[in-house]
């Protein structure tokens, strides 16, 4: 991210990039869990309050580095108690993070990229086009926004125990910095959250998902949203590079020798008369059968301009109902926050495209 100044931003340093650092600067290794905590967990960005390290160091990190977060523009809250923020970075661009309270956890679902370059054809995130990467820090600056706003009271238990990257971009088109922002959640120092309460949703980047397994222990969701290859080339374009065969080979992959990976998730959008009838359903179930997995079916969620239509509620049920009679755990995820357009696949913030999409694409391949 471009700063105004020559300054070490520390917000998206993971442990062992900010050890780095302190050493760089003469310092103890053992600073950079101090500092992680000071940011993290009590949300402190002015240095001379981190009062358990010394003077000295507070002004020499105030000289060398600094905090520094987006700019929070916008909130909108649902009638579902859902609540969505549009994030301005220092380029001008907007990205959005939306937060889901439910009664057993909270889930906060953030962005990887400024909008979008795989162009799946139901998503409205698509449709602003692709300008850049997300940073580490501008990743991670959206758990450290929602907790400030969520959470003033930092000492209370926490209100985020789930965050998702399934805002804005393929994460795994992202990967440096994805990961990064990934261990920082992960961290006892920062977040702390457990591996199994942050997912990645990816469309099917098949070279990434294997370097995920080994780099790091997070759950996967993938999305499917079509039993078949000719029907997913049209609904999500990545297919054509990465068909059906490969991107399930590369989730069996994904859960090899990993216990605590108990399954994947499938992510399946029910458009009316495209991808919702009998047939599909009972073709999605042999594509399933016998994988550790289960399908997560949403409504869609329409936008302006767009060609589909969401299922019906019967056409849903007797989906979901062909699916469970053939031993595939099926749910059908409740749609929250559409009134504010904060429901899956609505996510649209404010991007400038720089209408690279061909390019972009030609880099997959090189991830």
């Amino acid at each position: 991210m471009a700063n105004t100044s020559e300054k070490t931003n520390l917000l998206g340093m993971s442990r062992d990039q900010m050890e780095a650092f302190f050493l760089e600067q003469g310092e103890k290794a053992f600073r950079a869990v101090q500092v992680m905590k000071w940011i993290h967990q009590r949300g402190v960005t002015d240095f001379q309050s981190m009062t358990d390290i010394s003077k000295s160091l507070r002004n020499k990190l105030e000289e060398v580095a600094e905090v520094h977060r987006p700019e929070l523009v916008l909130e909108q809250n649902s009638d579902d108690g859902t609540s969505k923020w549009l994030i301005r970075l220092s380029d001008g661009n907007c990205i959005e993070t939306v937060f889901i309270p439910e009664d057993d956890r909270g889930t906060l679902c953030i962005s990887s990229q400024v909008g979008c370059a795989l162009d799946c054809t139901f998503c409205s995130t698509a449709r602003q086009g692709f300008n850049r990467n997300l940073s580490s820090e501008e990743i991670i600056s959206q758990i450290w926004m929602a907790r400030q706003h969520l959470q003033p009271d930092l000492s209370t238990d926490r209100v985020i125990t789930n965050v998702v990257l399934m805002g804005m971009g393929e994460p795994l088109l992202n990967y440096d910095n994805v990961v990064t922002a990934m261990r920082i959640m992960l961290d006892d120092n920062a977040y702390g959250l457990s591996k199994r309460r942050v997912t990645l949703s990816t469309s099917g980047v098949v070279p990434a998902m294997d370097r995920l397994a080994k780099d790091v222990d997070v759950s996967l969701a993938v999305s499917l949203h079509a039993p078949n290859d000719a029907l997913r080339d049209e609904l999500v374009p990545l297919n054509r590079k990465y068909p059906i065969k490969e991107l399930l080979a590369a989730c069996d992959r994904y859960l090899q020798d990993k216990p605590y990976r108990s399954r994947i998730t499938y992510e399946y959008v029910m458009l009316k008369d495209v991808n919702d009838t009998p047939e599909h359903a009972r073709e999605l179930a042999r594509l399933l059968k016998n994988r550790a997995g289960k399908v997560n079916l949403i409504p869609f969620n329409p936008f302006p301009e767009t060609r589909y239509e969401r299922s019906s509620r019967a056409a849903i049920d007797r989906f979901r109902e062909i699916l469970h009679k053939a031993g595939v755990i099926t749910v059908t995820r409740r749609t929250r926050g559409d009134d504010i357009d904060a429901a899956c696949g609505q996510l649209a913030g404010k991007v400038k495209d720089r209408s690279r999409r061909e390019l972009h694409f030609a880099r997959i391949e090189q991830s």
